[in-house]
């Protein structure tokens, strides 16, 4: 801890370190700054608990809030799930859901949430299994070869789950095992009225007033789960000018890349991205405005749809103005001169710059073609028969000479995905797919060979239904007898194994390609400027956020909006009364408007802190310096939209919690859910 503590008194001397930023490992927690800055210095027993007691979700986070398994995430986190067990009869999602006795609690279909038990480092071990010069396509497979026979041994040994993070560009590689459980059971939702109250206007605003939460339980053999390891609530909620801690695993940053990067991304891959959301939001909106009934089954695909467009918007919108990239220009040039004055760092990085630059603009011609390998988003069936086709392909081979996705550590969650009995619209699924098949068309060409293949001269809304309506994949008694039966899925006359099996030879010859000639270029060349940047401030600089678990920290405070205008750190009930006009989406549930009288309407509800968040930050605890829990992230201020580029900026960026006081009023005098309460330790009490 010496040398963390030396190299990051260097970087606040260089004014490299920035307001609250970071987006810091476990095993590297700047102590140094927290107990400057913020008088506190977290025990290894204190970052072991909130470690132990954090739980990742795909795309989210959560955390252990009972020693019986409870556990908080955010509505939109659990939608998926809440979704899934819906009906035409039980919409929960418009309605909410409450399990007042343990046998209503309805298991979650395909979701599977895990826990870090435990880091290793395991550098010298990848770094050592490659032999091959770093220009050769030889070196991606004989690292990806050490990574798959790592993890599998973790998990011969323990179980759960196995998974080695990529750090630094990698410069460092860890091992995170996890402990998982494919038994989650929904315990309380709200509407999503109120969990996503003001819709797609407010979000990623503030101030915001939302009861974005969602209470789960894990089990195990039928029961519900031990975790003696949990977090508790605060008494007294957040406060001003409080220290808050976030726990959660943000999903990805692009802090330090390159210019030629920063610029692929601004004038190639975001526009093409939003491109494609825009349609897909447009024609969701379309099918959802039919009948309630396909509003329900579309609103978890639009609101993600919908979500990922406003992020990238705002991030192409910061990364198009001047102050963003001069910013992103003097850092480089600063490091690029720190690097000329240092040796070691400049043998490191070499020409690693010009390397970058130079694939960049190799690859840039080539990159629609990628569009294949990625798949059609959001279309549940077509991921499932790719899965099922490249299984069959892929299981006989050895462990370490697989596709990542389909290594021995990755296999049991993929399979229980692709064998839970989740529901599927068909209609839905063509619609999506049709969305695809028009991106192709527009991006590659009508006259590409597989475009040609695909549409085989017909619209792409009749070759979509086509696929999706001579497919038996949306049975999961299907999906299971393909996954037994690799001969059976490889021969399948099924739409949708059809479609794979035209697409993937190209699908896999654009992914070889970037996978051997483009990727080791920008791996090598980034871990060349990583292992510089690490020579000069080590592990004081913290990486890139890579969807594993992080901790962020961070004041409780307010701010000024662009017109100078001071906004207050929080929100609270009354100002939602105010704000609520009966028209969507600033419609409250009808229990809200019976039981306003009951509610402490001066009660905070959403605050605000400066704590460095990311996308996969949704759903992390909030917890003060004593561990308790004050509230949970669910989303950032849209003056914290170019977060991923660049942070702390003093431009009024802010993270945005549910307040914990505010969710208890809200289970109290709202749901009556007693048993949450008491189970958080709030047993009933006169008022």
């Amino acid at each position: 801890m010496k040398r963390t503590r030396f190299f990051l008194c260097a970087l606040l001397a260089l004014g490299l370190a920035r307001a609250d930023e970071g987006l810091w490992l476990f095993n590297a927690v700047p102590e140094s700054q927290l107990a400057s800055k913020h008088r506190f210095r977290p025990s290894r027993e204190f970052l072991d608990h909130l470690r132990l007691s954090s739980v990742r979700f795909g795309g989210g986070s959560g955390s252990f809030v009972s020693p019986d398994g409870l556990i908080f995430t955010n509505h939109h986190v659990a939608s998926r799930c809440i979704q899934n067990v819906s009906s035409r009869e039980h919409n929960y999602m418009r309605d909410g859901f409450y399990a007042d006795t343990p046998e209503k609690e309805l298991k979650c279909p395909g979701l599977e949430v895990q826990v870090l038990m435990e880091i290793t480092d395991v550098t010298e071990r990848v770094n050592g299994a490659v032999t091959a010069p770093a220009s050769d396509p030889k070196s991606a497979q004989q690292r990806q070869a050490a990574i798959n026979t790592i993890e599998k041994e973790c998990m011969d040994r323990h179980g759960g789950a196995c998974s080695v993070v990529t750090l630094y560009s990698g410069a460092l590689y860890h091992l995170y095992r996890y402990k998982k459980y494919t038994d989650v059971r929904l315990v309380f939702a709200p509407e999503e009225a109120i969990a996503f109250f003001g819709g797609d206007p407010d979000n990623f605003t503030y101030p915001r007033y939302d009861l974005d939460i969602t209470f789960l339980r894990a089990y195990e053999d039928g029961k519900p789960a031990r975790t003696p390891n949990y977090l508790k609530w605060s008494r007294t909620g957040p406060r001003a000018g409080e220290l808050a801690l976030v726990s959660g695993h943000p999903g990805s940053t692009d802090r330090f890349i390159t210019l030629a990067q920063l610029e692929y991304l601004r004038d190639v891959s975001y526009p093409r991205s939003l491109k494609s959301l825009s349609a897909i939001i447009r024609a969701l909106k379309e099918y959802g405005a039919k009948s309630e009934e396909n509003h329900r089954v579309a609103r978890d695909k639009l609101f993600g749809a919908e979500n990922s467009f406003k992020v990238r918007d705002g991030e192409l919108k910061g990364m198009r103005e001047a102050w963003l990239i001069e910013t992103k220009r003097k850092s480089e040039e600063q490091f690029r001169t720190a690097v000329a004055a240092n040796p070691r760092a400049r043998e490191e990085v070499g020409d690693a710059f010009e390397r970058i630059a130079a694939a960049y603009a190799k690859w840039r011609p080539r990159s629609a073609e990628y569009l294949l390998e990625s798949g059609a988003t959001l279309c549940d069936m077509f991921a499932w028969a790719r899965h099922l086709y490249r299984l069959a392909e892929e299981r006989p081979k050895p462990n370490a000479e697989r596709l990542r996705e389909y290594s021995d550590a990755a296999l049991p969650s993929l399979e229980l995905r692709l064998t839970a009995q989740t529901p599927v619209t068909p209609e839905l699924e063509a619609l999506m797919l049709e969305k695809w098949f028009e991106l192709l068309e527009s991006e590659l060409g009508a006259q590409h060979p597989v475009v040609r293949q695909i549409l085989e001269g017909k619209s792409a809304a009749e070759v979509a239904r086509g696929y999706v309506f001579s497919s038996k994949l949306q049975d999961a008694a299907e999906r299971r007898r393909l996954l037994s039966d690799p001969a059976a899925a490889r021969a399948a006359d099924d739409g949708m194994i059809r479609l794979v099996r035209m697409i993937d030879p190209q699908a896999r010859a654009i992914r070889k390609a970037f996978d051997e000639e483009f990727d080791p270029v920008i791996r090598d060349a980034s871990s060349r400027i990583a292992r510089a940047r690490f020579t000069l401030y080590g592990m004081s600089v913290y990486p890139d956020a890579t969807g594993s678990l992080r901790l962020s920290f961070g004041r409780i405070e307010g701010y000024r909006n662009a017109q100078g205008q001071p906004v207050r750190w929080y929100t609270d009930y009354e100002g939602l009364y105010q704000r609520a006009t009966g028209v969507d989406p600033y419609r409250l549930p009808q229990r809200w408007l019976d039981r306003k009288s009951a509610l402490k309407l001066k009660t905070p509800f959403n605050f605000v802190s400066t704590a460095d968040i990311i996308g996969g930050n949704s759903g992390s605890p909030t917890v003060n310096t004593r561990g308790e829990v004050i509230g949970i992230v669910f989303d950032s201020n849209y003056e914290a939209m170019h977060n991923r580029f660049v942070y702390g900026m003093d431009r009024g960026e802010r993270c945005v919690h549910v307040a914990s006081d505010g969710i208890i009023e809200a289970l109290r005098s709202v749901y009556g859910a007693e048993r949450v309460l008491a189970e958080l330790g709030f047993a009933k009490a006169a008022r």
